[in-house]
């Protein structure tokens, strides 16, 4: 046997070995990407259905028809139930929010910003992506309202869904130092009345023709900053900070 012929016998198992592993790999990446685009292909079908009826008249079959899949088995297989396909919705909703508000808070020009700008943290990331994506708005329109349907508090709320994220506790941080006069029971008051009237004006606003573009989306967005803004800038009158420290006292 020649030197080459030698080589090449001492090499062929592995070269044998490793084309079925990039078959292997070649594989599981479409796997993968077939998984990954059911998934979003239900996601997107049930945004649309439930701001377009309500969750409470969508169905799993609704869902799967939607999204151009045969069998209803499909959205268990991926999401187990409809609220982990829920759940799915508001984590990925969640983390583009997040995303947008911590490039808002690096382009801010001081540590320690205006309470203008820190309200504005707290409304521009949803609008801006309202502005700019079709499934973000469906996922507004259907899911903006839910802080009122509920006895929890908004904020805690909001933050069980997904809300907030290390972005949000750098705008609490920021709010706190910004409003050192509100105590901590009517800072939180303050906190969860602006958190309902951002989620429930922007569900408002997304149910309107031409929502989030032309001079009217933004005249809403400056106005509903301005709204916030004066929620925690309110003075305390004395009634108020008086039943404040009668609860904290019981």
């Amino acid at each position: 046997m020649s030197e080459v012929s030698l080589l090449w016998a001492i090499r062929q198992p592995y070269i044998r070995r490793r084309t079925q592993i990039q078959a292997h790999n070649s594989t599981t990446d479409n796997r993968r990407a077939r998984s990954e685009a059911t998934q979003k292909a239900l996601m997107q079908a049930a945004e649309q259905l439930i701001a377009e009826r309500g969750i409470e008249n969508v169905s799993i079959r609704d869902i799967v028809g939607a999204a151009n899949q045969k069998n209803e088995s499909v959205l268990q297989y991926h999401f187990k139930n409809l609220t982990g396909l829920i759940e799915a919705i508001l984590l990925t909703r969640s983390k583009q929010t997040h995303a947008k508000r911590a490039e808002l808070i690096e382009a801010l020009p001081n540590e320690q910003p205006s309470i203008q700008e820190i309200c504005m943290l707290m409304v521009q990331p949803s609008f801006q992506l309202a502005c700019e994506n079709a499934g973000y708005r469906c996922y507004v329109k259907a899911f903006g309202h839910e802080l009122v349907l509920t006895d929890a508090s908004p904020t805690e709320l909001a933050v069980s869904q997904g809300g907030g994220g290390q972005s949000g506790k750098q705008v609490g941080v920021m709010l706190k130092k910004a409003l050192p006069h509100l105590t901590s029971e009517i800072y939180q008051r303050r906190l969860d009345a602006a958190v309902t009237l951002c989620s429930t004006s922007m569900y408002h606003q997304a149910r309107q023709k031409n929502a989030f573009s032309g001079d009217q989306a933004e005249l809403f967005l400056h106005s509903l900053i301005d709204a916030v803004v004066g929620i925690f800038s309110a003075a305390v009158s004395p009634q108020t900070q008086a039943l404040a420290d009668k609860l904290k006292q019981s």
